[in-house]
C-alpha cells in the first residue's frame, strides 16, 4: 500500500467514524430529551440547538424527529431482548421468568434513561415502525409472554392463570410498579428506600409461589 492509499484510507476512516459518532451524539440528546420534554414539545430544531449543531446537519442523520425515535426504540428493545436471550437454557418456565424479571431490572438500574423512554414516555400510537416490520418491542415481550405461554402449557400455574398474555402483563407491570418507582422518586430521602434488585427479587420470587400449581416445582 502506497503513502497516498494509506492516507485516504485514513481520512474516509476518519469521516465514517465522526459520522458515526455525530449519529450517537444526536441520539443520545434526543432520548434524553424526549424523557424530560416529552416527545410532542421536542423539536429537531432544539435537539440541534442543545449539540450545538444547524438543523440541517440533524436531518442529514434522520428524516425527521420520528424516525429519531424509531431508531431509539428499535436499538433500546434489541438492547433489552439480548440482555434476555442471555439467561440461557432454563428448563423450568417459572425459574426462567424470574431470571427474565431480574434481568429486566438489571436493564432499569443500569440504563435509566433508556428505560424511561421505553416504558415511562407517551409516544406515537404507532412508534414510528416501518410498515411491513415488527413493532419495536415486540421481541422483548414475546418472550416473557412465549416463557408464560410454556409455563402453562406445562401445567406450572394455577389452572386460573391460563391466558399467557394477561400472565405476562401481570408480571411485567409488577416489576415496572417498582421500578418506576425508584427512577421517579429515588432521591426523595423521606422514602427508606431499600436495594431495588434486592426488592424486586424479592417481589418476583412472592409473585412466582402465588402463581405456581401447588406441587410443580420449587
Amino acid at each position: 500500500m502506497t503513502i497516498a492509499t494509506k492516507a485516504r484510507r485514513d481520512r474516509r476512516d476518519g469521516r465514517s467514524h465522526g459520522v458515526e459518532n455525530a449519529r450517537l451524539r444526536i441520539l443520545d440528546v434526543a432520548r434524553e430529551m424526549f424523557v424530560r420534554d416529552g416527545y410532542e414539545a421536542t423539536t429537531m430544531r432544539a435537539i440541534a440547538d442543545r449539540i450545538e449543531y444547524t438543523p440541517t446537519a440533524i436531518y442529514h442523520h434522520f428524516a425527521g424527529k420520528r424516525a429519531l425515535l424509531t431508531e431509539l426504540c428499535t436499538s433500546d428493545f434489541d438492547a433489552l431482548a439480548a440482555a434476555f436471550g442471555r439467561i440461557g437454557s432454563v428448563a423450568d418456565p417459572a425459574e426462567r421468568l424470574e431470571r427474565i424479571g431480574a434481568a429486566y431490572v438489571n436493564f432499569a438500574v443500569d440504563h435509566p434513561m433508556q428505560y424511561q423512554l421505553l416504558f415511562m414516555t407517551r409516544r406515537p400510537a404507532d412508534d414510528g415502525a416501518a410498515a411491513g416490520t415488527s413493532t419495536p418491542g415486540e421481541g422483548a415481550y414475546a418472550i416473557v409472554r412465549d416463557c408464560c405461554a410454556a409455563g402453562i402449557a406445562a401445567g406450572v400455574f394455577r389452572s386460573r392463570y391460563d391466558d399467557a398474555e394477561e400472565l405476562a402483563q401481570i408480571c411485567w407491570g409488577s416489576l415496572h410498579g417498582i421500578v418506576a418507582l425508584h427512577i421517579a422518586l429515588g432521591d426523595n430521602d423521606a422514602i427508606p428506600w431499600r436495594d431495588i434488585r434486592k426488592t424486586a427479587a424479592r417481589l418476583s420470587s412472592a409473585l412466582l409461589r402465588g402463581l405456581r400449581k401447588r406441587g410443580a416445582g420449587r
